[in-house]
């Protein structure tokens, strides 16, 4: 097995168990390098700056990982497989944790989602698209 051929050339079990890893990978890095409770925090007791749990290094590695399979993907499936395997599991539990937010806490949370999954689906898309310029393109002969 090719790592890299098309998967519509491949069958039907190995189509989704591919994607299947696709999707838990995505998933997984969300849980991996994001915490699950956003709220702010005192840094001390007492204190009046707050601090999040999310890193830059969380969030740089959660953006290289899920671009990485939008790269994966956009070269070896079909474009409309990519949202759903890509840029759906890390958007519905980034929904999930914001839905766990109280709601005094949580009142532009609904905004920011959407904001989020717009722009993150927007860059999963192109960066599919892009990557797809790169397949080998069949040579057709006529007669043949």
């Amino acid at each position: 097995m090719n790592a890299l051929s098309p998967l519509r050339a491949r069958p039907l079990l190995e189509r989704g168990t591919v994607r299947l890893l696709g999707a838990g990978l995505a998933a997984a890095t969300y849980l991996l390098f994001l915490p699950w409770d956003l709220r702010n925090r005192a840094e001390s007791p007492g204190d009046i700056n707050e601090t999040t749990p999310v890193t830059d290094a969380g969030i740089t590695a959660v953006v290289v990982t899920v671009l990485a399979l939008a790269a994966y993907f956009g070269y070896r499936d079909r474009l409309y497989w990519v949202l759903p395997v890509v840029a759906t599991p890390p958007a519905g539990l980034l929904l999930a944790s914001f839905l766990t937010h109280e709601p005094p806490d949580a009142s532009l949370w609904p905004l920011a989602w959407v904001v989020l999954v717009v722009a993150g689906g927007g860059a999963v898309l192109a960066v599919a698209g892009f990557v797809r310029q790169f397949r080998p393109q069949r040579q057709f002969q006529a007669g043949r």
